[in-house]
């Protein structure tokens, strides 16, 4: 088991954040105008960004390549078009990934003309670069996540996840009240524990809405709720 001098803590106070009239962002690490020379990512883990867009407003189109690009909505629906000709509705538990590869457009918008969406991006650095761009999306059944893991993107697509090109898994836990999960590490990996929403002790912490808890190598975290919540795991190389 680990100890507190394992753990560190990120507080989502510490995170940046921008404002555009229909955009407030927080941004886990360096991200556009807000750069922290000490918290450009965490092993190929490189963008979190807590989104809270306006009805009707959103991103419009704008390239990237050889980014793995994840979208996890928590509140609202999006209304995603891009350069492979993909145009979707993402919505609650579903996930949406993008293997921007060797290039890709695209745009996200509020499906909703009257309520906010809340939504999470993820960015993970590729472990090849120039891949044939593609996209995915799919959703997953809330009960398999009721008070335990599971997997919504892996490097192998294991089980009903989605696949990336890189060796990162990254999994789900809804928590009722009380419920406890355990997050275990496995040698020469690193972790990195995302508060969705609510409220959860770990390791002698209280951690709420957009703190997150890291770690590396062997070890085992234990999570508690103590209101509903919802944790992201994202199990990385250890580097």
């Amino acid at each position: 088991m680990n100890t507190a001098t394992d753990i560190q803590v990120r507080p989502a106070s510490s995170r940046g954040r921008t404002q555009i009239g229909w955009l407030d962002s927080w941004h886990s690490f360096s991200f556009g105008r807000y750069y922290d020379p000490e918290n450009t990512g965490f092993s190929c883990l490189r963008v979190i960004n807590d989104d809270y867009i306006k009805p009707g407003a959103g991103f419009g189109e704008h390239g990237h390549d050889n980014m793995e690009i994840i979208t996890w909505v928590l509140s609202g629906a999006v209304k995603h078009g891009d350069s492979l000709k993909n145009l979707q509705t993402l919505n609650v538990g579903e996930v949406q990934v993008m293997s921007a590869g060797s290039g890709i457009r695209h745009s996200e918008f509020n499906a909703s003309k009257t309520d906010e969406l809340h939504l999470l991006q993820v960015w993970i650095e590729p472990d090849r670069q120039g891949v044939t761009p593609h996209y995915q999306q799919k959703p997953f059944d809330a009960a398999a996540r009721k008070n335990q893991w599971d997997t919504l993107v892996s490097p192998d697509g294991r089980g009903s996840s989605l696949p990336i090109h890189q060796d990162a898994v990254l999994r789900v836990a809804d928590l009722e009240p009380g419920a406890s999960v355990s997050a275990v590490n496995a040698v020469g990996r690193s972790a990195y524990v995302h508060v969705a929403f609510g409220q959860v002790e770990a390791s002698g912490q209280s951690l709420t809405d957009g703190d997150a808890l890291t770690w590396r190598d062997e070890a085992e975290t234990l999570f508690k709720a103590a209101a509903r919540a919802q944790l992201l795991w994202f199990d990385l190389p250890g580097r």
